[in-house]
């Protein structure tokens, strides 16, 4: 056995590591014990019931449409038409097994035949060949006792000529990919799609594990290892750096990687037990805010995040809060059904505490309440400008408040404008400091921030009437010291943002917010009033003394770059502080959101150094 130093996973020889492989089929994932436990829970909870006649309607409206098509519309991505064949076998496989109409089981033969004819299943972007994988391996699995000896080969030469072959040159050849498989790359990445890939293409080995039992060998071998090197990104807290969205993406490939192992080989080999792994659904969690609107940075979206993994991991790891918040979110897969736990197993949910770092990440929420539409939420960032998908924002926060966004992140621009994910990310908006809700010092053509830079939130405290976060971001600028505070405070009914900003010289500093609110500054410069629906949001210049409020377009700022293909941004516009000659200051903004009726408050706190908060 090899055994790594730091986590208990053991990895058998190869020639032992199919030896407890379940015989026959199904085995990934879903065995027919488990929809005997899934047709008892639709019997028994209104919830399952409403979700299975939905999948149900789902997989009915799949027998009329077209099969799929090999599809490259932007030159790059088969990604959407794999993405559709996952959707639609996962749909017709259960149903399939569940009613035993014979109708499922030949629409996916229908759609595995014609992406088995595809001429390949496009290994330059490797995602697209694992997620099909990923797709022939269930129907070839949870449909096997229907497809004859003739259908079953053809799935099968289909997985090992465009899937597993390529991905076992990509393990082969890890230390020389650039030369002899430039497509793979993944294998010793810590980003999302070492997980995605490694788990597409585990679940077909395991699926073909008694026909090829020599390549399934070789391939889980090489995935339970390189699988390894993303999982140990979990640790210390179970956070994603590349935020939430992804954090699901990959996630969501890594727990079906272990339950296939778990249901074929009756062990994932100590996979879960990664430091970190059991306190991930703790991520989108915290992540989620009062309104179902993510703290979305790096890339996110700020729809809520739905993860039928979470299921799986309640149980695995005792954690119901886990379960009891996908009930909530849940966007509907056939997972969700699968990994549901009817209320009455689930154990009670402990009340979570308020406020939540998450270490490594660096990234930190706070808020007034949960299960609270209108209460307070912030979401405050440090953490690395280069994690994978990562912008230039330390610093950067986002803020609900009555009902509404009032600090939002734009999140992702066009994934396919030139050069966004290299040498010209910088030049778009979205990714650049100036579009997110931080400082930008000394403006200029190039990055507004370090893109080396890292940092870490250096305080964090949660107390009943208030929770703040503190990160020193000196490294991100050409700066003697800047440090940001964001706090909740009185009581938990106020925000405050403050900045404790050093120069060697005197220098141009923006504090910029970005917002959908209409935006109205007093005739002094030292208030502005935000408005969305009836509630309002009540901004102050507690800090300094000249300091004054102007509102601008969600636009690049003359001295940056200004690419026609990026996002315009319409309907946003950015609260801003402009201090020109700066050289030591102290920037502080007082944040009350107020009801449609409440007035402003009449005293106002003290400003108090970082340090003595």
């Amino acid at each position: 056995m090899e055994k790594t130093a730091k986590t208990p996973i053991e990895i058998p020889p190869r020639d032992k590591l199919l030896d407890t492989l379940r015989k026959g089929h199904p085995r990934l994932i879903a065995l027919d014990s488990h929809l005997d436990r899934v047709r008892r829970l639709i019997d028994a909870d209104p919830l399952a019931k409403q979700w299975c006649e939905r999948l149900r309607k789902e997989a009915q409206g799949i027998l009329g449409e077209p099969v799929c098509k090999y599809e490259i519309p932007d030159g790059l991505r088969l990604l959407a038409t794999s993405r559709r064949v996952v959707s639609r076998i996962y749909r017709l496989g259960l149903f399939y097994r569940l009613d035993g109409d014979r109708r499922y089981a030949d629409r996916a033969w229908q759609e595995l035949e014609a992406a088995a004819k595809f001429p390949d299943w496009n290994i330059r972007h490797f995602l697209d060949t694992a997620e099909m994988a990923h797709a022939f391996a269930i129907g070839y699995d949870w449909l096997h006792d229907q497809w004859t000896p003739e259908q079953r080969a053809a799935l099968r030469t289909a997985m090992i000529e465009k899937g597993l072959n390529p991905a076992l040159a990509a393990y082969r050849n890890k230390d020389d990919y650039r030369t002899k498989a430039p497509y793979g790359w993944w294998v010793t990445t810590t980003c999302n799609w070492n997980q995605v890939c490694n788990g597409g293409i585990g679940l077909a080995a395991l699926a073909i594990a008694d026909d090829e039992p020599a390549l399934a060998a070789e391939i889980l071998d090489h995935g339970l290892r390189s699988v390894q090197i993303a999982m140990a990104r979990y640790a210390p807290d179970g956070g994603c750096d590349e935020g939430p969205g992804y954090w699901h993406y990959a996630s969501d490939y890594n727990v079906g990687l272990l339950a296939g192992l778990e249901s074929a080989l009756g062990t994932d080999f100590g996979l879960s037990q990664i430091p970190g792994f059991s306190e991930a659904g703790m991520f989108p969690i915290y992540m989620n805010g009062p309104l179902d609107k993510a703290f979305n940075f790096a890339d996110a979206g700020e729809g809520l995040i739905r993860a039928p993994e979470l299921f799986w991991m309640a149980r695995k790891f005792n954690q119901p809060a886990f379960a009891r918040y996908e009930r909530h979110a849940a966007n509907l897969q056939v997972l969700d059904l699968l990994w549901l736990d009817s209320p009455g197993e689930l154990a009670p949910a402990p009340e979570l505490p308020l406020d939540k770092h998450f270490r490594g990440v660096e990234a930190a929420t706070s808020r007034s309440a949960w299960n609270d539409a209108r209460a307070l939420f912030v979401g405050f960032k440090a953490g690395d400008n280069k994690a994978n998908h990562g912008n230039l924002d330390l610093g950067s926060f986002v803020f609900d408040a009555l009902g509404w966004r009032w600090a939002l992140d734009l999140g992702a621009d066009n994934y396919n404008m030139p050069g966004y994910f290299g040498r010209q990310r910088w030049d778009y908006y979205r990714m650049r400091t100036e579009g997110h809700n931080t400082l930008v010092i000394n403006p200029e053509k190039t990055a507004n921030q370090d893109p080396q830079a890292a940092v870490k939130i250096t305080r964090f405290e949660s107390k009943p009437e208030q929770a703040f976060a503190i990160t020193d971001l000196t490294a991100a600028y050409a700066a003697r010291s800047v440090r940001r505070g964001i706090a909740l405070t009185a009581g938990r009914r106020h925000v405050l943002v403050q900045d404790e900003v050093e120069l060697a010289e005197p220098g141009e500093i923006w504090w910029f917010m970005h917002t959908k609110a209409s935006a109205e500054v007093a005739d002094d410069g030292r208030t502005a009033i935000l408005r969305q629906g009836r509630p309002r949001l009540w901004l102050h210049i507690l800090s300094p003394a000249n300091a004054e409020f102007t509102v601008m377009d969600a636009r690049p700022l003359p001295t940056s770059p200004n690419p026609e293909m990026q996002n315009k941004n319409e309907g946003v516009r950015k609260l801003a502080i402009r201090l020109a000659d700066a050289r030591d200051v102290t920037i502080s903004v007082l944040m009350v959101p107020l009801e449609q009726n409440e007035e402003p408050p009449k005293e106002l706190p003290d400003v108090k150094p970082l340090a003595e908060w």
